[in-house]
């Protein structure tokens, strides 16, 4: 049986042209919403804005040894000024992403990217480890929803064939970004000082926060109930959507498989400069360069296994997933033969590269099995929950962690050991196969219709 949603519209999306949901209405043409320059101008903007968070987010983690040095800072205190973005990014991301979507998603992502960019210049006026903190997690808090709120953006405003491409074009700027952070941050900090290099990298987000009250933005549907009996059944539909994700097993070991591998990378991505500083003996801009080819490696990492996982599944989708499980242990037993196996230096630096190229496989892939068994009603809200996870269970620990372990056991002990979570990252995609079939044909004739009135 075909399972039909139909969705009350209002006068906005009566206009030739308007999307609403998959398709286009009335014209039902796979086209441009807005003109194909203004469109382009608004990807542009939403691009960058995403590579300057990033390289916002990202900048402290080559400046470890410099504020290590000057206040005498813990790395368990080193790591929560990186996992306090992830935690405040994960709390806040479904609310202000709702927000967003009912009020304005432009005007909101110029409020985001002002709050983290003037966040981001605060930094370098702070005097000790709290206000530091708290300046960090301001960052985080004009962070929370841009991903999630741009990518609405981008989908709506150009026709659905390019919305793979651009999308995952999207999202890699958040690597670019990273690469960027940690380059940048080194250079920076070795010729003005650390707390120079978050002003620099924060005054282009202020101007392109101006820049970005230009870009269009798309109708929003009024969603003010009228009555009480309205109120009643938004109510119902919201009880109705989180019900239905919390029955959908797939999507809850997948947020935990993908969260589990994700403490492996951020847990490498935020301490390998410090590591290469403190082993290697290289200067602290000499160790950002070198952490910053293992992050672009695992940018190409992400869009090759992604590749090579779909091709694999073909035939039998929830092939993927066993695919998944192995590429999480190949990663773990790289990176225990690279830091509990070998000694610091250019041999063990070839296995941690090889260890970046297989770690971030399962980035574009989970997003895929979590649009596979979700009802496409309720799709953003699926996804909304993987970042939830991917944020607060996988970003915000690694980096911690590290710290912690490290203040007990040595940073090379604490690097040899977060990698297992990839072997937790492993058995949950393992456990989710035994019922992705079944998630997949709950929604497989689930079809969406719009009713005008």
């Amino acid at each position: 049986m075909t399972a039909r949603m139909t969705t009350r519209t209002q006068e906005p999306w009566r206009q030739p042209g308007i999307h609403s949901l998959d398709r286009v209405v009335p014209t039902g043409q796979d086209d441009y919403l807005i003109g194909k320059g203004q469109a382009w101008f608004a990807f542009a903007m939403t691009f960058g804005l995403m590579l300057f968070d990033y390289i916002d987010r990202q900048v402290i983690v080559s400046l470890f040894p410099h504020i290590k040095s000057e206040w005498g800072l813990s790395d368990k205190q080193l790591g929560a000024l990186v996992s306090i973005i992830s935690i405040v990014v994960a709390v806040g991301g479904i609310p202000v992403s709702l927000m967003a979507d009912r009020v304005s998603r432009v005007k909101s992502i110029v409020v985001m990217s002002t709050v983290w960019s003037l966040a981001t210049i605060s930094c370098m006026f702070t005097a000790n480890f709290g206000q530091l903190f708290a300046a960090r997690a301001a960052v985080g808090a004009g962070e929370t929803g841009y991903g999630s709120v741009g990518a609405a953006l981008i989908s709506t405003l150009f026709p659905k064939r390019l919305r793979g491409a651009l999308l995952g074009a999207f999202f890699a700027a958040a690597s670019l970004g990273s690469v960027l952070g940690v380059v940048l941050g080194g250079v920076i900090a070795a010729r003005w000082g650390w707390k120079a290099a978050f002003g620099v990298v924060g005054v282009p987000g202020l101007v392109l926060a101006l820049l970005y009250m230009l870009v269009p933005d798309y109708k929003t549907v009024a969603l003010t109930p009228r009555s009480n009996q309205a109120a009643q059944s938004l109510g119902e539909t919201l009880r109705h959507t989180f019900g239905t994700l919390a029955r959908t097993r797939t999507l809850l070991w997948v947020c935990v498989g993908a969260a589990m591998q994700l403490v492996v990378v951020s847990a490498v991505w935020s301490w390998l400069p410090s590591y290469l500083s403190r082993f290697d003996g290289m200067a602290p801009e000499a160790a950002a360069r070198q952490a910053a080819m293992v992050v672009l490696v695992g940018a190409l990492g992400c869009v090759f296994w992604g590749f090579v996982v779909d091709r694999v599944a073909i035939r039998h989708p929830r092939r993927k997933l066993a695919a998944l499980a192995a590429l999480c242990l190949i990663t773990v037993a790289i990176f225990l033969t690279a830091f509990a196996s070998f000694p610091p230096g250019e041999a063990q630096f070839k296995l941690v590269l090889l260890g970046g190229f297989f770690m971030t496989c399962t980035v574009g892939v989970v997003s895929g099995v979590v649009i596979d068994v979700i009802h496409p009603g309720t799709r953003s809200t699926g996804s909304a929950v993987l970042s939830l996870f991917q944020n607060l269970l996988g970003l915000a620990v690694g980096p911690f962690l590290v710290g912690a372990l490290s203040d007990r056991w040595g940073l090379q002990h604490a690097l040899a050991v977060v990698p297992c979570f990839s072997i937790l990252a492993a058995v949950a995609f393992v456990w989710c196969a035994r019922s992705y079939d079944m998630d997949v044909a709950r929604v497989s004739g689930v079809s969406l219709s719009v009713v005008d009135h």
